[in-house]
């Protein structure tokens, strides 16, 4: 059966090989991200390309009153834009925190929020964190910004699914490591990582299809390697 499903951060890397990976195998997809023009060059019919930004309220606004004109009904959500800081603590500023938490969490609440009166109980919202996020896991200098705000997804999201367990969404979280992305270039400059985008993008597809009929509330590790 053909799902509905929206994914962010699909300008590049993993998400832009989602939202192919979700057409080609019949799902409708409607994919935000601020540069629409990788999607638009694909010409699929069944992607649906919107301009957003994540750190601006009225662009989330913007977006969510396209989807629910469009479609009363959505099954999938992937929350799986970031931004990424690299940079040392002293030097860190507010608006780089302030960034960072808009697109990683801030963005992601606000966004799950409004596309709740679509969401149904066996819809899947699925956040993709990192593995900087989670307590206990090797730590990197730079990355306070990023990690932190990552971490908070992750609780963001066990919240959530405590918060609508009797009637759905289901939420679920991947604490994603290595992946060769351009992300990963701007974090670990040189690092060579054993996954491709479409490797990972592949079994976020399945995940997001699947996985709330085993999960909810839960944080999966998927990482081979450290970073």
């Amino acid at each position: 059966m053909s799902k509905r499903v929206v994914i962010t951060g699909t300008s590049r890397g993993i998400g832009f090989e989602l939202a192919q990976l979700f057409a080609n195998a019949g799902h409708e997809v409607i994919s935000l991200s601020r540069k629409v023009n990788s999607i638009e060059a694909l010409e699929r019919n069944s992607i649906l390309a919107i301009s957003t930004d994540l750190t601006d309220d009225a662009s989330i606004n913007h977006a969510t009153k396209a989807i629910l004109e469009k479609w009363d009904r959505i099954d999938i959500l992937i929350h799986n834009a970031g931004m990424l800081v690299n940079k040392p603590f002293q030097e860190l500023t507010s608006v780089d925190f302030k960034n960072c938490y808009a697109v990683n969490v801030f963005g992601v609440a606000a966004l799950t929020q409004q596309l709740l009166p679509a969401l149904h109980k066996d819809s899947h919202v699925v956040a993709i964190s990192s593995m900087g996020g989670i307590q206990g896991s090797a730590k990197f200098p730079g990355l306070a910004a990023y990690s932190s705000a990552k971490a908070a997804v992750i609780t963001l999201f066990e919240l959530l699914a405590e918060e609508y367990k009797e009637n759905g969404p289901s939420f679920n979280t991947l604490a994603l490591g290595a992946v060769q992305t351009e992300m990963l270039e701007e974090a670990f400059p040189g690092y060579k990582a054993p996954l491709t985008a479409n490797q990972m993008a592949d079994y976020i597809m399945n995940f997001a299809l699947t996985g709330h009929q085993f999960y909810n509330g839960k944080v999966m590790q998927v990482s081979s390697s450290t970073p």
